[in-house]
């Protein structure tokens, strides 16, 4: 993927007072300059239509910060949205000065004739940032923005895989190849699961000796299954693993039950663990909108993703607890117990994750998935993430969420939400907010 790039694009006028938009051009280089790597600044402010098409000439970005550095007509809006079709953030700049005399910058005037413009060439909610550079909820709210739209582009470059179909029942994770390339950019690439376990029946016991030796460094107990079930673990985890690698796939959703107990013997659940700790974001139930979200929250995060359903709600603690059958992260699980093994909680066949999460001061529950029309939409919710064990047979999290619990289970069943959620390690309520208004996306907070 090529490298994500910022342009910080300051309009203005030279007849308002140059001196103080000369330092407020220089603290807001400064900071974009803290919040991303490969940024693009004019060496002076355009203060012309000549010297802005000068600049834009020069530049290809992913994102454009869009600052009045003073007062612009819309004109110089209108070339930028000419040129270019990446996301904007428009930026307005404070009066630095309030003492009776002249007005020095009317940036938010300028403002308004750019959101007009914009608003006029595009329908998607307009990113917005007020305040002056040195404020940290404006150096905040740049960098929400900065990494969503970063993450745009990550998935314009994502290869999502779908191993096997969805369940009898579970089509609501079935995703098309047309739909995420339009909405999200994303190459969806589909494989029968079928050919990944005979490529998995293929491998000799030399050739798995690794993935097995890799899959004792992180889990506790394997030693305990079965050394069938073990060693046919081990060839799935080389049979994903292999093909994880020659396809380029950054997200993975496989299907589970019953194929990988009827059909091979051995599950794929703790597979499914060890690709979310290589940072392929992986789901189970064939569930593609689950891997999509997982793998939204670790780019964000840099840490792998909860995958799970809602089962348990506490009034009186104000929890909602996730649990799934064992896909979680090794890296998720609480340091007094580790990743623990054991078998599947219906099946009996392992080996399975079987641990409780760790606590999170943070944490934000979030799905990608769709309303009664087929509209995507996203589900947001924040909270924090319990010191507490293993609540059933499984890996489990239990979120502290921080509205009304009760409301939100309610309300989100009757909103028709689907039963498999993404747990991120972290608050990023706000990237995921914009990355939702920049994919044109409804939102719905809980």
């Amino acid at each position: 993927m090529s490298k994500f790039n910022v342009a910080y694009v300051p309009i203005g006028v030279p007849t308002f007072h140059l001196e103080s938009a000369q330092i407020e051009f220089k603290k807001s280089a400064e900071l974009l300059y803290s919040l991303t790597d490969n940024l693009s600044v004019p060496d002076e402010m355009l203060l012309s239509i000549d010297k802005l098409n000068a600049f834009l000439d020069t530049v290809n970005p992913d994102l454009i910060v869009l600052q009045n550095i003073t007062f612009a007509n819309s004109a110089y809006t209108a070339e930028v949205l000419r040129k270019f079709s990446c996301p904007i953030l428009l930026w307005t700049l404070r009066e630095p000065v309030i003492d009776g005399g002249r007005l020095r910058l009317n940036s938010l005037t300028g403002a308004y004739s750019a959101a007009n413009t914009i608003k006029q060439f595009r329908d998607e909610p307009l990113q917005y940032v007020l305040g002056a550079p040195e404020e940290e909820k404006v150096k905040a709210e740049l960098n929400s923005v900065i990494r969503a739209a970063k993450v745009k582009k990550e998935l314009r470059s994502l290869n999502i895989a779908s191993v096997g179909h969805t369940p009898q029942g579970f089509g609501f994770g079935r995703a098309l190849d047309n739909e995420m390339l339009k909405t999200f950019g994303t190459n969806l690439i589909s494989v029968e699961a079928r050919e990944l376990i005979d490529s998995a029946k293929s491998y000799t016991d030399e050739e798995i000796s690794e993935y097995l030796a890799d899959a004792e460094n992180r889990m506790f107990g394997l030693e305990s299954t079965p050394e069938r079930n073990r060693k046919d673990f081990a060839r799935l985890y080389k049979a994903y693993g292999e093909f994880v690698k020659k396809n380029n796939i950054g997200a993975l959703s496989s299907r589970c039950w019953p194929d990988f107990f009827t059909a091979f013997g051995t599950p794929v659940c703790a597979v499914l663990a060890m690709l979310n700790d290589m940072g392929v974001s992986a789901s189970c139930e064939a569930d593609t909108y689950g891997a999509l979200s997982m793998y939204i929250g670790q780019s964000l995060t840099g840490m792998p993703a909860f995958f799970g359903d809602p089962v348990s709600l506490d009034e009186k603690e104000n929890t909602i607890t996730f649990w799934h059958c064992g896909t979680a992260a090794c890296s998720l699980a609480r340091e007094d117990t580790g990743a623990q093994t054991g078998v599947h909680c219906n099946r009996k066949i392992g080996p399975t994750m079987e641990f409780g999460c760790k606590p999170c001061e943070k944490v934000t529950v979030f799905r990608i998935g769709k309303d009664a029309n087929g509209n995507f939409r996203m589900f947001l919710c924040s909270g924090s993430a319990l010191d507490k064990p293993k609540q059933f047979n499984g890996t489990s999290v239990v979120v502290k969420t921080e509205n009304n619990a009760e409301k939100i289970v309610k309300s989100s069943v009757k909103a028709g939400f689907e039963p498999h959620f993404a747990v991120i390690y972290g608050d990023v309520k706000a990237e995921l907010t914009a990355l939702g208004e920049m994919l044109g996306i409804e939102i719905c907070e809980f």
